[in-house]
């Protein structure tokens, strides 16, 4: 995702799109343009129905750092809730995509140190595991091949990332714009890397177009079915090579982004995290985190901060110390 909605009408020109006008092939380098805003969207709280099952659902509290969440006890090897993660997120194609992108590598790198760094004071107690998040998959303005309206990566933009990683012994996440497109469609093809242990998943329902459309003018949505889809891939993939515990990460910033919430099936060797995807002053937010994460947090909650989208109209970005009085506590922080 390249800019969230919070509780606005519209981000229209400050809404960076994923590509320019695209070739005849889906495996392609990537430039930039505009496409439209969505529509915000006007619900605020989960249904009475889905807070009721959230209230019911067992819970497991972590020994080493007390840390209580919904689900079952992860199995051996899990990162989460032992460390935080703090990733960078973008793709290196792209300098208008996000941070991972935005710099020559060893820059981007230095900057995600010392971004870690100023975690590791505001929370010196919880290790940090440091991330880089790329769009691997990308939302488009036009039908592109196949009239999906999204743009493949090629598996050496992927091998680049994995590479970049490598120097800090970071994990990785490959973020998935399905567009027309399914899950079904595009996991599949990313199995070869997200059987590698250091190599997880994330999802992002803004450019999900389940009933047509063209991402960007209005937001996506992923079903309870979507997101249990992609946990059943992920636990066959570690399953099936002897992994870990598989992170998934899915973004969301609006109540209709995410239906069904109390249908997500959680399993021990996926960890789901509910990621707050919305830019804006820190009172926008906290107010969004409240409405969609904290009333439907699933597992996990994640949160975003936006160097540029968050301090746009003289605002700020929120400090650590801030996310981090967050109820559910997040876990994992996202840059862009």
């Amino acid at each position: 995702m390249l800019c969230g909605l919070l509780l606005t009408a519209s981000c229209s020109q400050d809404r960076e799109a994923n590509s320019a006008t695209l070739p005849n092939h889906d495996q392609v380098a990537l430039d930039t343009a505009t496409i439209p805003a969505p529509a915000p969207d006007t619900q605020a709280v989960a249904s009475p129905d889905t807070a009721a099952a959230l209230a019911t659902a067992p819970e497991t509290t972590a020994p080493d750092t007390g840390y209580t969440y919904p689900g079952p006890k992860p199995l051996p090897g899990a990162i989460l809730p032992h460390k935080r993660i703090l990733a960078y997120y973008g793709n290196p194609l792209s300098k208008r995509m996000g941070i991972l992108g935005e710099y020559p590598v060893d820059e981007m790198l230095s900057k995600l140190d010392q971004e870690i760094e100023n975690w590791r004071k505001a929370d010196p107690v919880t290790p940090i595991q440091p991330a880089l998040h790329a769009i691997v998959v990308t939302a488009q303005g036009k039908p592109s091949a196949g009239g999906k309206y999204r743009l493949r990566m090629t598996d050496k933009m992927i091998e680049d990332v994995l590479a970049m990683a490598a120097k800090r012994d970071a994990i990785v996440f490959l973020d998935v714009q399905v567009g027309q497109s399914t899950l079904q469609e595009e996991l599949p093809r990313l199995e070869q890397f997200l059987k590698l242990p250091q190599v997880h998943l994330g999802i992002d329902a803004e450019f999900s177009m389940k009933n047509g459309g063209v991402p960007g003018r209005r937001i996506g949505t992923f079903d309870a079915a979507d997101i249990n889809y992609a946990t059943k891939f992920l636990s066959d993939v570690a399953k099936q090579h002897n992994l870990p515990p598989k992170l998934l990460i899915v973004h969301r910033f609006t109540q209709g982004m995410i239906t069904n919430t109390e249908n997500i099936t959680l399993r021990p060797d996926v960890q789901v995290v509910m990621h707050m995807d919305g830019w804006g002053p820190p009172a926008l937010k906290k107010d969004t985190f409240r409405r969609y994460i904290k009333n439907e947090p699933v597992q996990f909650t994640g949160f975003k901060i936006f160097y540029k989208n968050d301090t746009k109209n003289n605002s700020r970005l929120m400090t650590p110390e801030e996310v981090l009085a967050l109820k559910p506590t997040p876990m994992y922080i996202q840059y862009q």
